[in-house]
């Protein structure tokens, strides 16, 4: 299973499935995402790089911190970011979001908040343990309903 911490949801939002993940260095990168990498990592310590097949398609994660918070980013092989994950504070969560992550983690603990991106779209997602120390994560759009 994939440390949480590590890999953030971008496996979860992008392909709804188990895909497999490899780490790899920036010499290797196709030029258009060492360009967006190099970018995005300007004013962010980079964390770790990894590339996978979703749906076909291959994609590279960029994991970075940015003022003590988590930042991952997904990005297509021409360079171009698909999906952003902000780690945030459960208080910045709009309330329906907010009160729904509570509601699905009850009696557990939440790990982490994250904004996630793609596109125009914005949902939140929590990543959690439960009571019976089961790790999980859940995922809401503002209203509060589920996006998976």
């Amino acid at each position: 299973m994939k440390r949480f911490a590590s890999c953030g949801f971008a496996a979860l939002l992008l392909a709804g499935s188990a895909v497999a993940e490899s780490k790899v260095k920036m010499e290797s990168l196709p030029p258009g995402v060492q360009k967006t990498v190099k970018q995005q990592t300007q004013n962010a310590k980079l964390v770790g790089l990894s590339k996978e097949k979703e749906g076909g398609q291959t994609v590279y994660e960029l994991e970075t911190m940015v003022n003590g918070k988590s930042r991952d980013l997904t990005i297509d092989s021409a360079g171009t970011i698909l999906s952003v994950e902000d780690e945030v504070a459960l208080d910045s969560v709009p309330e329906p979001a907010r009160k729904a992550i509570q509601q699905k983690v009850a009696a557990g603990k939440i790990t982490k908040v994250e904004i996630v991106t793609k596109g125009p779209d914005v949902s939140y997602e929590a990543a959690y343990t439960s009571k019976s120390g089961k790790k999980a994560e859940y995922g809401v759009n503002a209203d509060g309903t589920s996006h998976k």
